[in-house]
C-alpha cells in the first residue's frame, strides 16, 4: 500500500468516525448518539481524508477473483456549511480495469425510503457495482431531524425533508468528485425508493443537470421531472398508487420515460428484506434500462414527453408511502 504521508493523521481521525458505521447492517440511529464527540474533530480535516480512507478500506476488503467482487467502504462525511453529518456507504465497481480520467466509470446514488437505512438496498448496490458503477448509498434522515408528518399536503409536510435530501445529494457529489476523478460525476444515476425517489425527483426539479438518469422504486408524491435529457424509469408496486400528477397519464407520450408495474409487488418489500423474486425483477429491470436505454420487457413503452397531469394547485395530494 502506498504511503499516505501527511494525511495519515487525518485518516486516523476519519477512521474513528467511519468505524461507527462500518459494520454491515448496523442501523444509523444506533450509532448517531456516539457521533457528537467525533464530529467536532472531523470538522478540522478535509473531506478528502475520509474519501482516501474509503479507498484504503476498499482495497483491504477486496480479494482476488474473476470477476473481482465489489469493494465497500462506510464513512461519515461532514457538510461544514450545514454542520450536518452525512453517512454513506460506497460500493466500488467490480471491474478488472481501473477507473481513470480517460476511462471513467459511471456513478449511482441510492436514497432510502422513509424509515429505512441507506444500508437496506444492497441488492441494488451489489447489482450496480457488478455492472461497473461506483455506488454511493446515502443516509438522508437523522434522529436529530424534526419529525415529518405524513398527513396533509405533502408539499408542505415533506418539502423540508426533500430539501435536506437534495442538499445531501449535491454535497456528496461535490465532496467525492473532488477526490475521485476516475468517475463520471456529470452523468449520475439517482436511484430512490419511496421518499428517496421523491427527494431525488425534487433535486432534479431544482438542479436539472444533477443527473442523467432517474430510477424510482414506487415513489408517490413528487412529479417525475420532464427534462428532455433525463432518462427515467419508475418501477411501481401493485399496492396503493401514486397521487395524481406524480406519473404521466395513460396515453401521454414522454420520450425516455418508462413506467413498469411489477405484478404482486408491495411498496414496503422493495428493500433487502423483500422476497427474492421481487428483488430479482427490480435488478433485471434496472440493468436492462441502464444498458440499453429502453423500457424493460413488460413496461408500457416510452410514455410521451410533457408534464404529467397536475392537481388544481399543481401539487399531488397526499397518499401512502
Amino acid at each position: 500500500m502506498p504511503s499516505l504521508g501527511p494525511v495519515s493523521s487525518a485518516l486516523r481521525t476519519a477512521a474513528a468516525v467511519a468505524a461507527l458505521v462500518s459494520r454491515r447492517g448496523r442501523p444509523w440511529n444506533a450509532v448517531a448518539p456516539r457521533l457528537g464527540r467525533h464530529a467536532g474533530i472531523l470538522k478540522g480535516h478535509c473531506i478528502l481524508a475520509a474519501v482516501l480512507l474509503g479507498l484504503v478500506l476498499a482495497t483491504t476488503r477486496s480479494t482476488p477473483s474473476t470477476p473481482r467482487p465489489a469493494r465497500t467502504a462506510s464513512m461519515v462525511l461532514l457538510d461544514r456549511h450545514r454542520d450536518r453529518p452525512v453517512p454513506v456507504e460506497l460500493h466500488f465497481p467490480a471491474l478488472q480495469r481501473p477507473c481513470t480520467a480517460p476511462s471513467r466509470c459511471p456513478v449511482a446514488f441510492i436514497s432510502p425510503g422513509l424509515g429505512q437505512y441507506h444500508t437496506d438496498y444492497r441488492f441494488v448496490a451489489d447489482a450496480l457495482a457488478a455492472a461497473g458503477h461506483l455506488v454511493v448509498a446515502i443516509q438522508h434522515d437523522l434522529p436529530s431531524d424534526p419529525v415529518m408528518h405524513t398527513d396533509g399536503d405533502p408539499f408542505t409536510q415533506r418539502r423540508p425533508a426533500w430539501r435536506r435530501g437534495a442538499d445531501n445529494l449535491r454535497f456528496v457529489r461535490d465532496a467525492l468528485s473532488s477526490a475521485l476523478d476516475g468517475y463520471d460525476w456529470n452523468a449520475l444515476t439517482l436511484v430512490g425508493h419511496a421518499h428517496g425517489g421523491d427527494l431525488s425527483a425534487f433535486a432534479l426539479h431544482e438542479s436539472p443537470a444533477l443527473a442523467a438518469t432517474l430510477i424510482t422504486l414506487d415513489h408517490r408524491h413528487f412529479p417525475l421531472p420532464p427534462h428532455a435529457r433525463l432518462r427515467v424509469l419508475s418501477i411501481r408496486a401493485a399496492d396503493p398508487p401514486a397521487g395524481p400528477g406524480v406519473l404521466p397519464l395513460p396515453g401521454e407520450h414522454r420520450a425516455s420515460t418508462c413506467i413498469l408495474t411489477l405484478e404482486g409487488a408491495r411498496h414496503d418489500d422493495m428493500t433487502d428484506r423483500g422476497p427474492p423474486a421481487l428483488k430479482a425483477g427490480i435488478r433485471a429491470a434496472m440493468l436492462q434500462f441502464l444498458r440499453h436505454g429502453a423500457c424493460p420487457a413488460g413496461a408500457p413503452g416510452p410514455v410521451a414527453r410533457g408534464m404529467p397531469g397536475r392537481s388544481p394547485r399543481g401539487r399531488p395530494p397526499a397518499g401512502a408511502g
